[in-house]
């Protein structure tokens, strides 16, 4: 019989310095936990997710919705204060982000 290894479920959630501010990600990934809240708040189960997003696995998916429940009220809070960043931002640049500016030639 072939045992399987053990996941530390602890490892499935990280944050890195320098990687999304700070926040919490899903291991291995950028993908943040409060973008998870936010779609699971949207009515989107983790099945209905790991169908739009390929590229994330079950068992990072459900670590993310533990962590968000655990955590519920601080990562809820990072969630108001983004869509208050993105509200300021829109209303600062309504006609969207300016352009860069192309640098002198040498």
């Amino acid at each position: 019989m072939t045992t399987r290894a053990t996941v530390d479920i602890g490892t499935l959630i990280v944050r890195r310095e320098g990687v999304r501010g700070g926040r919490a990600c899903m291991a291995d990934t950028r993908f943040p936990v409060s973008s998870i809240a936010i779609l699971h708040n949207q009515g989107m189960g983790a099945e209905r997710i790991l169908e739009d997003f390929p590229h994330l696995d079950a068992q990072r998916v459900y670590a993310a919705l533990a962590y968000y429940f655990a955590n519920k009220a601080a990562i809820d809070a990072d969630i108001e204060e983004s869509e208050k960043e993105y509200d300021e931002l829109a209303a600062k640049y309504p006609n969207g982000w300016p352009p860069r500016a192309k640098p002198h030639p040498a």
